[in-house]
C-alpha cells in the first residue's frame, strides 16, 4: 500500500522530472504528458523513458515475431487444415486480430501502465465489480504472459535439437536435453535484460534491421532454390483433416491455433509504456504499426512456405518434427539448412529476451498493486539500473521450473505452454468488454486519448470482443478426434484450475490486500 502515498508519488515524480530536465534530450509537453497521465493513474515513475517511438515500434516488431513464430509452429495448421487451411486461417486470424489490436491501443493510449489488461479492467469496469474482476485478470495475465516465456524458449531449445537431427540421423533428442537448453537460453536472457538495458533502445532498431533482412532471406532462397507446388494445390486442392474430424472445417477450425499462436503478445508494448516517451501517443503507434508490418511479412512468408513445400504427410512426419525444416532440406544442402535456421533462431531469441522483458513488467506493476504473493519483493525497483530486476529474475525462474516439466510429460509442458492462448484470450475479453461497458453507459467518465478510433470505436471493440470468443472457443480443442492422454488438450483442465485457484487467492488474500487501480485513480481525480 505504500506506493500509494501521495507524498511518495510526488516525490518519486518530482525526481524523475529533475533527471528527465537535467538530460540534453527531452521534450518538455511530451513529459509533461507522461508525467500528468502517471500522476492520474496514482503510479510514481520508476523507470526511465528511454523508448522513442522507432525504438519502441522495433520492439513490438520484433517481441511479436509473427513470420519467425509462423514458420517455426504451424504443425498444427498442417495437420487440420493442409495447404489452403493454414493460407486462410491466417488471414481471417490477421483480420480479427486486427479488430483487437485496435482495441487495445485505444485503451492503451487512455491509460499507458506496465499493468495493462488488469489496469483498464480496474478503471473501466462496473465499481461494484471492479475489484474482483481486476484481480482475477491480474492472474491470467500474469499467468499468460509466464507461459508465454517459457513456450518461446522452448521452442528455442527444440529448434536446436531438431538441426542436430539434421546433420546427424542416428541422434535422438532427449527431453532432459532440450531442457538445458531452455535452462541456457534463459540464462542469456537475464544476462541481456539486467545487465544490457541501458543499450536496449539502440539493440532494438538493430534488431529491427534483422527481423527484416532474414524475412528477405527466407523469402528469396525459398523462391530461388526450391521446388514449387501449383498454386491450385496451395489455395484449393491440398487440404488435409488428419485428426479424422466429421468435416473438413471443422478440421480448419482447430487447425487456426497456429495462426492464433503467431499472432499472439501483440500488446507487449502496452507493458512497457512506463518507458516508452510520450507513451499516450507512441504506445498505441507502436502496437499498430508493429502488428500490421508483421502480418504483411507473414502473408507473405505463408505463401511462399506453402509453394515451396512438396508434400504434408512428408513435412509433419520429418524427424525433426518441425515442417520448416523439411522444406530447408528440400531447397538447400546440410550447410544451408543450419545457415537458413540460424537467421531465424537470431530473430526467434531476441523476440524471447523482449519477451521477458514485457512479461516482467506486466508481473511487476500487479505486485506494485498487491496483487501476488511476496509483492513486495517481486514489486522492488533496481534503483541504479531502474528497471525490476527481482520481477525479470522471478520470469526467468519460472521458464525455469515450467521446462523441467518437460523431463517427466512433453504432453504436460506443451499443455502448459498452450494455456498462453486461452489466459491471453480470456484478459482480452474481459477488458475489451470493460470499455464497451463504459462507452454504453459511462462514456463521460473514459480519460482523453490521442489514439481515438472515432465513431467506429464501439463497433470495432464489439467485433474484437466477437473474435475474443471465436479464439478462445477453438483453442482448447484436441489436435485429433480420437482423443487419448497425450492428445487431449489439457489446457483447459490448466486454464480452469488457475482460474479457481485465483477464486481463492482473492479470497484469502485478494479480498483485504488487493486495493485495485482504480481506487487510486478516483483519490486522484478528487
Amino acid at each position: 500500500m505504500d506506493s500509494f502515498k501521495p507524498s511518495g508519488l510526488a516525490q518519486d515524480t518530482e525526481l524523475q522530472s529533475m533527471d528527465r530536465h537535467s538530460s540534453s534530450d527531452h521534450d518538455p509537453k511530451a513529459e509533461a504528458i507522461d508525467d500528468n497521465d502517471m500522476q492520474r493513474m496514482g503510479k510514481a515513475q520508476e523507470f526511465k523513458r528511454n523508448l522513442r517511438p522507432l525504438a519502441a515500434l522495433s520492439f513490438a516488431s520484433v517481441l511479436q515475431a509473427t513470420w519467425e513464430f509462423i514458420l517455426i509452429s504451424n504443425y498444427e495448421g498442417l495437420y487440420n487444415g493442409g495447404l489452403p487451411g493454414l493460407f486462410y486461417s491466417y488471414i481471417w486470424t490477421f483480420i480479427g486480430f486486427g479488430f483487437i489490436i485496435a482495441s487495445i491501443s485505444e485503451m492503451a493510449s487512455m491509460a499507458p501502465t506496465s499493468g495493462g489488461q488488469y489496469h483498464w479492467v480496474s478503471e473501466w469496469s462496473s465499481p461494484r465489480y471492479q475489484k474482483f474482476l481486476s484481480y482475477v485478470t491480474g492472474w491470467m495475465s500474469v499467468l499468460a504472459w509466464q507461459a508465454g516465456a517459457a513456450s518461446g524458449s522452448f521452442l528455442t531449445g527444440t529448434i536446436i535439437q531438431g538441426l542436430i537431427s539434421v546433420r546427424n540421423p542416428d541422434y535422438e533428442p532427449q527431453s532432459w536435453q532440450g531442457t538445458l537448453l531452455v535452462f541456457a537460453m534463459v540464462l542469456v536472457i537475464f544476462i541481456v535484460n539486467v545487465f544490457a538495458c541501458d543499450i536496449m533502445p539502440i539493440l532494438n532498431n538493430l534488431l529491427m534491421i534483422l527481423h527484416v533482412l532474414s524475412w528477405a532471406v527466407i523469402i528469396i532462397v525459398l523462391w530461388a532454390m526450391a521446388p514449387h507446388q501449383s498454386a491450385e494445390a496451395v489455395f484449393v486442392t491440398e487440404w488435409r483433416n488428419l485428426g479424422g474430424w466429421s468435416t473438413m472445417g471443422l478440421s480448419v477450425m482447430i487447425g487456426q491455433i497456429s495462426a492464433i499462436y503467431g499472432s499472439l503478445s501483440s500488446d507487449a508494448t502496452a507493458h512497457m509504456s512506463e518507458e516508452v516517451k510520450d507513451a499516450g501517443r507512441n504506445v498505441p503507434v507502436a502496437i499498430a504499426w508493429g502488428y500490421f508490418s508483421n502480418g504483411l511479412m507473414a502473408i507473405v512468408l505463408i505463401i511462399t512456405l506453402l509453394f515451396a513445400m512438396p508434400s504434408v504427410e512428408d513435412a509433419l512426419d520429418d524427424p525433426t518434427g518441425f515442417p520448416f525444416l523439411y522444406v530447408f532440406q528440400q531447397a538447400t544442402s546440410i550447410a544451408g539448412v543450419n545457415g537458413l535456421t540460424a537467421i531465424i533462431l537470431l530473430p526467434v531469441i531476441f523476440s524471447n529476451i523482449l519477451f521477458n522483458a514485457s512479461t516482467s513488467r506486466q508481473t511487476f506493476a500487479f505486485a506494485r498493486d498487491n496483487g501476488l504473493p511476496f509483492s513486495k519483493w517481486i514489486g522492488k525497483v533496481d534503483q541504479k539500473r531502474k528497471i525490476p530486476t527481482n520481477a525479470i529474475a522471478l520470469s526467468c525462474i519460472i521458464s525455469c521450473a515450467l521446462s523441467l516439466i518437460n523431463i517427466g510429460s512433453e504432453t504436460a509442458f506443451n499443455a502448459i505452454i498452450s494455456l498462453n492462448v486461452a489466459a491471453l484470450m480470456y484478459t482480452y475479453i474481459i477488458s475489451i468488454s470493460c470499455v464497451i461497458y463504459r462507452k454504453i453507459w459511462h462514456p463521460d467518465t473514459l480519460p482523453p486519448r490521442r489514439w481515438d478510433l472515432g465513431r467506429w470505436g464501439l463497433a470495432i471493440n464489439i467485433i474484437g470482443l466477437f473474435y475474443c470468443c471465436f479464439a478462445l472457443f477453438w483453442s482448447v480443442w484436441p489436435g485429433d478426434v480420437e482423443v487419448t492422454a497425450e492428445s487431449f488438450n489439457w489446457s483447459v483442465v490448466l486454464f480452469v484450475g488457475v482460474f479457481i485457484i485465483s477464486l481463492g487467492m482473492y479470497v484469502v488474500k485478494g479480498r483485504k490486500d488487493y486495493v485495485g487501480p482504480s481506487v487510486v485513480v478516483q483519490k486522484n481525480r478528487g
